[in-house]
């Protein structure tokens, strides 16, 4: 089955109504040729073999590369809540956008890092997110970088 990728256009609306229904703030744009080359590049399966490593680099890049004035850890959350979607991974979805926004947090801060991200992602899509060894690393991740 051929994966649905989002294209630039939906990722500005979804952005929208994501800054719309969460709270509000600016809409506006900074950096969309980064989010555009980042909704091309995932589509290499080269780089992105798995549907696990192009959601991770969808997550990472949207949070990390403040393409928008604000909402860039909800996109993040919400693009690929959309990528679920799209792409038939209903049973996962819901608990994503709730589990994600602490992790999103601390990916925008520095403490979790592409390698862990994609292990929690992972986790997810196994539907495997109460793995007690992960969330043993995750707090280690958090508890580590907010020590020094």
């Amino acid at each position: 089955m051929a994966l649905v990728y989002l294209t630039l256009e939906q990722a500005i609306e979804i952005h929208r109504k994501t800054v719309e229904i969460s709270g509000g703030g600016a809409l506006g744009h900074l950096e969309l040729g980064k989010l555009d080359s980042v909704l091309d590049h995932i589509q290499n399966d080269d780089y992105y073999p798995s549907f696990e490593d192009k959601l991770t680099h969808l997550f990472f890049c949207a949070c990390k590369f403040h393409c928008f004035q604000d909402g860039n850890k909800r996109i993040a959350i919400t693009l690929c809540a959309q990528m679920l979607l799209l792409n038939g991974y209903l049973y996962c979805a819901g608990n994503f956008i709730r589990e994600m926004e602490n992790i999103c947090y601390h990916v925008a801060a520095g403490n979790i890092d592409r390698d862990l991200l994609h292990e929690v992602i992972t986790a997810h899509l196994a539907d495997d997110s109460d793995n007690e060894e992960l969330k043993l690393r995750i707090l280690h991740a958090i508890s580590m970088n907010g020590l020094s």
